[in-house]
């Protein structure tokens, strides 16, 4: 049996997992990374897109932003603006937040408005990833 380690995930509105787990996978700025117990310590930088938790032999998949992931001993906890379990996605906000940010990026406004385009493109993709892989149709 895998050792487990404790899994916090928080916004600025709630906490949206707290438990024993067996991995974590996320969207590092240097690709993806697994999170399991005895990992090295530190503080780690993640981008828009899926977080997947092992717990039980199963995994659960959520969309989430970009924020951060600290490691310390047993103990790893994720900081986020926002994460959504497939259930809690409204597909067609995320489609129209996907089209919209879409067409920010085709206007070449600023570069500060371009990074923000992308950030919005990035996480309204990972939404509809999310809700899609798990056969969510609308909200």
């Amino acid at each position: 049996m895998a050792k487990n380690f404790k899994l916090s995930i928080i916004t600025p509105e709630r906490l949206f997992f707290e438990g024993e787990v067996e991995m974590l996978v996320v969207e590092s700025t240097d690709g993806q990374l697994a999170i399991m117990a005895g990992h090295e310590q530190g503080v780690i930088a993640i981008e828009s897109g899926e977080i997947r938790i092992k717990q039980n032999g199963e995994y659960k998949d959520a969309a989430i932003s970009s924020g951060m992931v600290t490691v310390a001993h047993d103990e790893t906890l994720v900081m986020v603006q926002t994460v959504e379990w497939p259930e809690e996605i409204d597909i067609r906000r995320a489609e129209n937040d996907r089209m919209r940010a879409q067409e920010m990026l085709r206007q070449k406004n600023s570069l500060r408005e371009y990074h923000l385009a992308r950030t919005s493109l990035a996480r309204a993709m990972a939404r509809l990833r999310v809700s899609k892989s798990h056969n969510i149709n609308h909200k």
